[in-house]
């Protein structure tokens, strides 16, 4: 089994890092100014701006 690439509200973070909001749509048409937040491991994401948003770890 892989290693889980999204994370909802309330879910742990697995690593320390900065996280961005992903959306439905953000493959054909991208999420203007996603929220961009730092966790340090064990920490809890909090609520995204859009109910049907996810959390991913961001790319440098």
């Amino acid at each position: 089994m892989g290693e889980q690439t999204e994370f909802n509200t309330g879910d742990k973070a697995p690593n320390d890092g900065e996280y961005i909001e992903i959306g439905e749509n953000d493959f054909h048409m991208g999420i203007n100014n996603p929220k961009i937040i730092s966790l340090k491991k064990g920490e809890r994401f909090p609520e995204p701006s859009n109910h049907n948003r996810k959390w991913k770890r961001k790319k440098h």
